[in-house]
């Protein structure tokens, strides 16, 4: 069996790809990192590091790596071969590999192979719904060889120490869970995988519980002048701070989806105990990273805030985090950057605010929800 996975990084070798070991997959690492790509072909193994409890090391071996921009040959090859594609490439990139997926797919319809699973492993609710249509713009009758599956991740794998090479430090705990009904009772043998009938409630309780949260403790930590997240969430404002945004996704999540209030409070603490994991290097300044998309329409604090607002529930604390967010001045984030520099042109102008926080939130003026957000982009 192979697996073909797109993205060699930290999550692809930590999470993902370490999963796919695992379960006896020979696995090919797809990367336009070319260091990186030379460094897989040239190890015969690597390690992840566990920690937290229960902490293990564990080593991975039978793998490879194809340069995707300088080898595109080679790379249709192992779609044309492989039993199970999967990315973690980060949402926005789905659309640049796209093309080559759809050209290696053609290749395989006309080789006569068989079907294969694609599976998009991005914190985004329905990534590979997104994938499977910008194959189908360049190659329409995909469905014949391939079955799509939207799917749900969750681990935390921090920026990683100088001189570890491939080898990747990871949390103990992860979650990957995947639709189940499009394999039609023939999905990929992957222990590591939860397969659910419905994803929604799942991947939406881990972005506006994991995601949200993370990000809060990163902003408000900030704010506060931390630099560890484990130490953020120490700090008793901080943490009252983000409780306050989890309980009011938690109300949205108990509201929509029916989950008992006691099972998400359980679910909220367990996250929390996550996050405050000293044994994690992790930053506000790499969790808090790309601040432009992370305050957008559907991603974690505008998501369950406007749902919020609709249904007449409160969204301070969330409101409370696009805030913060707003002065995350970083100076290496290409996007805290270019926050600031939109904020600045438009600050002491009420008018060209409100303007500013329709455009980068997707709120307009006759939402529940601007009135907070146009305040708060008024005040930065």
């Amino acid at each position: 069996m192979k697996a073909l996975h797109f993205g060699a990084g930290n999550i692809g070798r930590g999470f993902v790809g370490v999963l796919l070991n695992e379960a006896g997959y020979e696995l090919v690492f797809a990367d336009v990192a070319a260091p990186l790509i030379d460094a897989l072909n040239a190890q015969d193994s690597y390690t992840v590091h566990e920690v937290g409890s229960d902490p293990r090391d564990i080593e991975v071996t039978g793998f490879s790596g194809v340069n995707s921009a300088e080898d595109p040959q080679g790379l249709l090859e192992h779609i044309k071969t492989a039993d199970v594609i999967t990315t973690a490439v980060g949402p926005t990139v789905l659309k640049i590999i796209a093309p080559a997926l759809a050209e290696g797919l053609r290749a395989r319809a006309e080789a006569g192979g068989g079907t294969v699973a694609v599976m998009a492993c991005e914190n985004a609710i329905n990534a590979t719904d997104g994938l499977a249509e910008s194959i189908r713009e360049a190659y329409p009758e995909v469905d014949r060889i391939a079955v799509f599956a939207n799917t749900a991740v969750d681990r935390i794998v921090p920026n990683q120490a100088p001189g570890q090479g491939l080898d990747v430090t990871v949390e103990t705990y992860y979650e990957w869970a995947v639709e189940s009904p499009a394999f039609g009772g023939d999905a990929p043998r992957i222990p590591g995988i939860t397969w659910v009938e419905d994803l929604a409630p799942y991947i939406t309780r881990k972005l506006f519980t994991v995601n949200t949260g993370h990000a809060a403790t990163a902003y408000f930590g900030y704010q506060a002048g931390i630099s560890k997240i484990s130490d953020a969430l120490a700090d008793p404002g901080v943490h009252a701070k983000v409780e306050g945004v989890l309980a009011e996704t938690k109300a949205l999540l108990v509201e929509k989806f029916g989950f008992e209030p006691e099972v998400q409070q359980a679910y909220v603490d367990k996250i929390l105990t996550r996050f405050a994991n000293p044994h994690l290097p992790d930053t506000v300044e790499r969790v808090g990273r790309a601040p432009l998309r992370k305050i957008s329409r559907n991603e974690r604090f505008i998501g369950p805030a406007a749902e919020l607002a609709e249904r007449g529930l409160d969204a301070t604390a969330l409101v409370s985090a696009v805030s913060a967010v707003l002065g995350f001045d970083v100076a290496d984030d290409a996007e805290a950057q270019q926050l600031q520099d939109r904020l600045a042109t438009a600050r002491g102008d009420r008018t060209a605010a409100a303007a500013l926080a329709t455009e980068l939130t997707g709120i307009d003026a006759e939402h529940p929800l601007f009135p907070a957000l146009a305040e708060v982009f008024a005040e930065a």
